[in-house]
């Protein structure tokens, strides 16, 4: 029995008249009622009593109508969801956030994948390092991630989708806490709050201490930004992160300009050896947040030819 067999036989069943359900199928009449013969002939049993005016059904062909809606309405189902995730608008996808990205670029990149992508759902894993990003993206733990280059891998392929430069949050009693920009010396004498030592942000603020003349007293090392910024209300020192931070408003913490401040990157990877429709749709609307950002590109948006220009 085929598909196409129980969709001639419900039009037969419901319309109660070959020639109106020839009709709706836009067929002739007499190779529908072939296909209906052999319909019963495979299955054993009549299914319809043929009148010169009507079509009534057996008990047979009444319980082959109930279950054979269930079958094509299935199948009809089952096409349309197999399109979607084959065109990419439906599915999983694991998505990494580093931790400025999280509070920053992230939040915009949800709604808008929900309000194009409704059948795609993204599971978010934020607050990450970039070291960890990428080692997700290679073992096949994460599809995407938002993370801060240079990265070690050549199996990974990466846009750049924001530069930013970086700010200083302070504890709110701190006398640098006004409205001028601050200078980098000035913070010789402060405790660092830092990002870990594998982590770009750690060897950016390192590097920036470093060129203004002094070493940084690092006297808590964090991984996550919220936690950082908790710290940093609460007196236990200054830390240097991306101008995107300032979204994320916490009580006690003020946030001011950097004099001279370097740019970070911020970027969106994926593994070179990926073409999932699914991924190239979340591509395209990560193009379409960051679109009027200074985006450049390392690699295209997961096409293997070079961008335009």
């Amino acid at each position: 029995m085929e598909i196409r067999q129980l969709t001639y036989f419900i039009a037969v069943a419901e319309e109660r008249h070959f020639g109106r359900a020839a009709k709706r199928l836009h067929m002739a009449q007499p190779p529908l009622s072939q296909q209906i013969r052999q319909l019963e002939e495979q299955l054993g049993v009549q299914l319809l009593n043929r009148t010169t005016r009507k079509v009534e059904l057996t008990a047979a062909g009444q319980e082959l109508l109930e279950r054979g809606r269930q079958i094509v309405n299935a199948v009809a189902t089952l096409r349309a969801d197999v399109y979607q995730v084959g065109q990419g608008a439906t599915g999983v996808l694991r998505v990494g956030f580093s931790g400025s990205a999280t509070y920053g670029v992230m939040p915009s990149i949800v709604r808008r994948a929900k309000s194009v992508l409704p059948g795609l759902s993204i599971d978010l894993h934020g607050e990450m390092l970039t070291p960890t990003m990428e080692a997700g993206l290679r073992q096949g733990t994460l599809d995407a991630a938002l993370l801060r280059p240079p990265l070690a891998s050549n199996d990974i392929e990466y846009r750049i989708v924001k530069r930013e430069p970086l700010i200083v949050a302070l504890p709110s009693f701190s006398p640098l806490a006004v409205g001028r920009p601050v200078a980098c010396h000035e913070l010789q004498d402060h405790e660092f709050i830092a990002y870990p030592p594998e982590s770009v942000l750690y060897r950016t603020t390192a590097a920036l201490c470093r060129h203004a003349g002094f070493q940084p007293r690092i006297s808590q090392v964090l991984g996550e930004t919220s936690t950082m910024l908790s710290f940093v209300a609460a007196g236990g020192g200054i830390a240097l992160v991306p101008a995107s931070i300032r979204a994320l408003q916490l009580e006690g913490v003020f946030y001011r300009d950097l004099e001279d401040s370097p740019e970070v990157e911020l970027a969106c990877a994926w593994r070179r050896d990926d073409r999932s429709a699914l991924l190239q749709s979340f591509l395209s609307v990560v193009a379409s947040v960051t679109t009027g950002e200074h985006t450049t590109s390392h690699q295209p948006w997961g096409d293997p030819s070079p961008p335009a220009g």
